[in-house]
C-alpha cells in the first residue's frame, strides 16, 4: 500500500513534524504516531496571544482613565483594585465573593495611548516579564470615540500542561468577552479628568 508524506511546520516553536499515512484507493488512512505531538505543540501555538478590539463612544482620554485608574476599573472588571497607574507600581485585583486577590505589576503608562500590566505569576510571586501574562490596552482615536484593542499575552512562557493552557486561555476568553461590553458601557459615563 503506498504511503503519503505530510510535513506539519510550525516555526514559531521551531518544530517540523513529518506524518506517513497508509494510502488505499486514493483515501488517506491509518494513524500517524505523531498526530498526538501535532495537536499539542498546535494548541500551544494558538494559545500563544488573546486579542479583542471594540469601539467605545468616549474619547482616548477618557477611555484611558476607564482602564488604568483603579476607581474606574472596579466598575467593569473586578470588584476591587488598588494600585497607582505607574511603571513599576505594584497593586492588586480582587475578584469574587471570596475575595480571590490578584497582585499585579503596571508596566507601561502612555497618556492616552496604553496601559499595561503583568498579572496571574507563579503562586506567591510578584508579576514580572518571566512568570505572568501582559495585559495590553492600546487606544485609537476613531472620529469621536475610540478603538481599544486588548491583548494578553504570555500563555505559552506559563509552562503549564496543554490542557490547563487551554482551560486558562478559554476562561479568560470568557471574561474578557463579558467585561469589556461593561468598560463599553461605563465609559461613556465618565468625564475626563
Amino acid at each position: 500500500m503506498p504511503l503519503s508524506i505530510e510535513v506539519a511546520a510550525l516555526p514559531c516553536v521551531g518544530l517540523a513534524v513529518v506524518t506517513q499515512h497508509k494510502v488505499a484507493d486514493g483515501r488517506r488512512g491509518g494513524y500517524s504516531h505523531a498526530q498526538p505531538m501535532v495537536a499539542y505543540w498546535r494548541s500551544l501555538v494558538e494559545f500563544g496571544k488573546l486579542e479583542r478590539e471594540i469601539r467605545i463612544d468616549a474619547a482616548p482620554e477618557i477611555v484611558f482613565d476607564v482602564v488604568s485608574r483603579p476607581e474606574h476599573i472596579k466598575m467593569w472588571w473586578p470588584d476591587d483594585a488598588s494600585f497607582e497607574p505607574a511603571p513599576g507600581a505594584v497593586g492588586e485585583l480582587v475578584f469574587g465573593a471570596h475575595a480571590a486577590v490578584e497582585p499585579i505589576t503596571v508596566v507601561d503608562v502612555d497618556p492616552p495611548r496604553k496601559f499595561a500590566f503583568h498579572w496571574i505569576a507563579s503562586d506567591g510571586q510578584l508579576p514580572d516579564a518571566d512568570n505572568s501574562l501582559l495585559v495590553t490596552f492600546e487606544l485609537e482615536p476613531s472620529g469621536d470615540g475610540t478603538i481599544l484593542r486588548l491583548t494578553e499575552s504570555g500563555w505559552r512562557e506559563k509552562g503549564w500542561e496543554a490542557a490547563v493552557l487551554e482551560e486558562a486561555f478559554h476562561d479568560h476568553e470568557r471574561g474578557w468577552d463579558m467585561f469589556l461590553p461593561r468598560l463599553r458601557s461605563y465609559a461613556p459615563s465618565v468625564v475626563a479628568q
